[in-house]
Protein backbone atom coordinates (compact mmCIF):
# COMPACT_ATOMS: atom_id res chain seq x y z
CA UNK A 1 0.00 0.00 0.00
CA UNK A 2 1.46 3.34 -1.03
CA UNK A 3 -0.67 5.43 1.35
CA UNK A 4 0.56 6.98 4.58
CA UNK A 5 -1.01 5.40 7.66
CA UNK A 6 -2.20 8.79 8.93
CA UNK A 7 -4.05 9.47 5.65
CA UNK A 8 -5.60 5.99 5.69
CA UNK A 9 -6.73 6.58 9.29
CA UNK A 10 -8.27 9.94 8.33
CA UNK A 11 -10.08 8.39 5.36
CA UNK A 12 -11.32 5.48 7.50
CA UNK A 13 -12.54 7.89 10.20
CA UNK A 14 -14.30 10.06 7.59
CA UNK A 15 -16.00 6.97 6.14
CA UNK A 16 -16.99 5.63 9.57
CA UNK A 17 -18.43 8.99 10.62
CA UNK A 18 -20.58 9.30 7.50
CA UNK A 19 -21.83 5.73 7.80
CA UNK A 20 -22.63 6.12 11.51
CA UNK A 21 -24.41 9.45 11.08
CA UNK A 22 -26.29 8.04 8.08
CA UNK A 23 -27.53 5.19 10.28
CA UNK A 24 -28.66 7.50 13.10
CA UNK A 25 -30.43 9.92 10.76
CA UNK A 26 -31.84 7.65 8.08
CA UNK A 27 -31.87 4.06 9.34
CA UNK A 28 -30.34 0.80 8.18
CA UNK A 29 -31.18 0.72 4.45
CA UNK A 30 -30.03 4.26 3.59
CA UNK A 31 -26.97 3.72 5.80
CA UNK A 32 -26.13 0.61 3.79
CA UNK A 33 -26.26 2.74 0.64
CA UNK A 34 -23.98 5.36 2.22
CA UNK A 35 -21.69 2.57 3.34
CA UNK A 36 -21.45 1.09 -0.13
CA UNK A 37 -20.44 4.44 -1.65
CA UNK A 38 -17.98 5.42 1.04
CA UNK A 39 -16.61 2.00 2.00
CA UNK A 40 -16.47 1.05 -1.68
CA UNK A 41 -14.64 4.26 -2.53
CA UNK A 42 -12.29 3.73 0.40
CA UNK A 43 -11.55 0.14 -0.65
CA UNK A 44 -10.83 1.12 -4.26
CA UNK A 45 -8.62 4.00 -3.11
CA UNK A 46 -6.67 1.66 -0.82
CA UNK A 47 -5.76 -0.68 -3.67
CA UNK A 48 -5.53 1.85 -6.51
CA UNK A 49 -2.50 3.92 -7.23
CA UNK A 50 -2.88 7.69 -6.96
CA UNK A 51 -1.95 8.20 -10.62
CA UNK A 52 -4.84 10.33 -11.83
CA UNK A 53 -4.35 14.06 -11.67
CA UNK A 54 -7.10 16.61 -11.29
CA UNK A 55 -6.56 17.48 -14.96
CA UNK A 56 -7.56 13.89 -15.77
CA UNK A 57 -10.88 14.15 -13.94
CA UNK A 58 -11.64 17.88 -14.18
CA UNK A 59 -14.46 17.67 -16.71
CA UNK A 60 -16.20 14.56 -15.29
CA UNK A 61 -15.78 15.96 -11.76
CA UNK A 62 -17.45 19.28 -12.55
CA UNK A 63 -20.16 17.63 -14.67
CA UNK A 64 -20.89 15.16 -11.88
CA UNK A 65 -20.90 17.96 -9.31
CA UNK A 66 -23.31 20.03 -11.41
CA UNK A 67 -25.64 17.09 -11.95
CA UNK A 68 -25.41 16.30 -8.22
CA UNK A 69 -26.61 19.82 -7.38
CA UNK A 70 -29.54 19.36 -9.78
CA UNK A 71 -30.19 15.97 -8.19
CA UNK A 72 -30.30 17.46 -4.68
CA UNK A 73 -32.71 20.16 -5.93
CA UNK A 74 -34.96 17.51 -7.49
CA UNK A 75 -34.90 15.46 -4.28
CA UNK A 76 -35.71 18.49 -2.15
CA UNK A 77 -38.47 19.89 -4.36
CA UNK A 78 -40.13 16.52 -4.90
CA UNK A 79 -39.93 15.31 -1.28
CA UNK A 80 -37.37 12.51 -1.52
CA UNK A 81 -36.90 12.18 2.25
CA UNK A 82 -40.64 11.84 3.02
CA UNK A 83 -40.89 9.21 0.26
CA UNK A 84 -37.85 7.38 1.66
CA UNK A 85 -39.34 7.63 5.14
CA UNK A 86 -42.50 5.90 3.91
CA UNK A 87 -40.36 3.01 2.62
CA UNK A 88 -38.11 2.65 5.65
CA UNK A 89 -40.40 3.69 8.49
CA UNK A 90 -37.65 5.98 9.80
CA UNK A 91 -38.83 9.58 10.41
CA UNK A 92 -37.54 12.31 8.12
CA UNK A 93 -34.36 13.81 9.63
CA UNK A 94 -34.80 17.18 11.28
CA UNK A 95 -33.32 19.87 9.01
CA UNK A 96 -30.71 21.89 10.79
CA UNK A 97 -30.09 19.33 13.51
CA UNK A 98 -26.45 19.07 14.59
CA UNK A 99 -26.10 15.58 13.08
CA UNK A 100 -27.69 16.63 9.77
CA UNK A 101 -25.34 19.62 9.56
CA UNK A 102 -22.35 17.40 10.38
CA UNK A 103 -23.38 14.94 7.66
CA UNK A 104 -23.55 17.75 5.10
CA UNK A 105 -20.18 19.11 6.24
CA UNK A 106 -18.56 15.69 5.91
CA UNK A 107 -20.11 15.16 2.47
CA UNK A 108 -19.09 18.69 1.43
CA UNK A 109 -15.50 17.46 1.69
CA UNK A 110 -16.05 16.41 -1.93
CA UNK A 111 -15.64 20.10 -2.78
CA UNK A 112 -12.01 19.77 -1.68
CA UNK A 113 -11.17 17.32 -4.47
CA UNK A 114 -9.75 19.96 -6.86
CA UNK A 115 -7.67 21.65 -4.15
CA UNK A 116 -6.29 18.39 -2.74
CA UNK A 117 -5.64 16.64 -6.04
CA UNK A 118 -3.92 19.68 -7.53
CA UNK A 119 -1.52 19.47 -4.60
CA UNK A 120 -1.17 15.69 -5.06
CA UNK A 121 -2.60 14.86 -1.63
CA UNK A 122 -3.71 11.25 -1.43
CA UNK A 123 -6.80 12.21 0.61
CA UNK A 124 -8.05 14.03 -2.49
CA UNK A 125 -7.98 10.75 -4.39
CA UNK A 126 -9.95 9.08 -1.59
CA UNK A 127 -12.59 11.82 -1.80
CA UNK A 128 -12.73 11.54 -5.60
CA UNK A 129 -13.25 7.77 -5.39
CA UNK A 130 -16.04 8.09 -2.83
CA UNK A 131 -17.68 10.87 -4.85
CA UNK A 132 -17.69 8.96 -8.13
CA UNK A 133 -18.72 5.62 -6.55
CA UNK A 134 -21.52 7.31 -4.60
CA UNK A 135 -22.84 9.22 -7.61
CA UNK A 136 -22.30 6.49 -10.20
CA UNK A 137 -23.42 3.45 -8.25
CA UNK A 138 -25.40 4.34 -5.14
CA UNK A 139 -27.66 6.91 -6.77
CA UNK A 140 -28.95 4.12 -9.03
CA UNK A 141 -30.97 3.00 -5.97
CA UNK A 142 -33.56 5.58 -7.06
CA UNK A 143 -34.55 3.03 -9.73
CA UNK A 144 -34.90 0.27 -7.12
CA UNK A 145 -36.94 2.22 -4.54
CA UNK A 146 -40.17 2.08 -6.61
CA UNK A 147 -40.07 -1.72 -6.40
CA UNK A 148 -40.84 -1.44 -2.68
CA UNK A 149 -43.87 0.83 -3.04
CA UNK A 150 -47.45 -0.44 -2.94
CA UNK A 151 -48.21 0.74 -6.47
CA UNK A 152 -47.08 -0.01 -10.02
CA UNK A 153 -43.47 0.83 -10.81
CA UNK A 154 -43.12 4.55 -11.40
CA UNK A 155 -41.19 7.69 -10.65
CA UNK A 156 -39.43 8.02 -7.30
CA UNK A 157 -38.16 11.48 -6.22
CA UNK A 158 -34.66 12.05 -7.56
CA UNK A 159 -34.91 9.46 -10.32
CA UNK A 160 -34.86 11.80 -13.32
CA UNK A 161 -31.62 13.58 -12.42
CA UNK A 162 -29.80 10.27 -11.89
CA UNK A 163 -30.00 9.69 -15.67
CA UNK A 164 -27.22 12.23 -16.44
CA UNK A 165 -25.59 12.01 -12.97
CA UNK A 166 -24.58 8.35 -13.01
CA UNK A 167 -22.90 8.34 -16.47
CA UNK A 168 -20.94 11.49 -15.60
CA UNK A 169 -19.68 9.69 -12.48
CA UNK A 170 -18.85 6.56 -14.50
CA UNK A 171 -16.67 8.72 -16.70
CA UNK A 172 -14.96 10.02 -13.57
CA UNK A 173 -14.40 6.46 -12.34
CA UNK A 174 -12.91 5.54 -15.70
CA UNK A 175 -10.59 8.55 -15.62
CA UNK A 176 -9.49 7.65 -12.08
CA UNK A 177 -8.65 4.14 -13.27
CA UNK A 178 -7.24 5.13 -16.67
CA UNK A 179 -5.87 8.66 -16.46
CA UNK A 180 -5.77 10.59 -19.73
CA UNK A 181 -2.02 10.94 -19.34
CA UNK A 182 -1.76 7.12 -19.25
CA UNK A 183 -3.93 6.89 -22.39
CA UNK A 184 -1.64 9.26 -24.27
CA UNK A 185 1.46 7.39 -23.09
CA UNK A 186 0.03 4.03 -24.25
CA UNK A 187 -1.01 5.45 -27.63
CA UNK A 188 2.43 6.97 -28.17
CA UNK A 189 4.22 3.64 -27.66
Amino acid sequence: MNKQISVVALAAAHTAAIVAIGYVLLGLVPMALFAFGFVGGLAIWLVARDEATFADIRLPYFLTLGFFVLHKIEERELDFFPALSQLTGVPVPQEGSPLAILLYVLAAAWLLVPFLMLRRYSFGHYLAWTFFVSMGVIELAHFIFPLFEDRPYGYFPGMASVVPLAPAAWWGLYRMLVPATTDRTKRAS
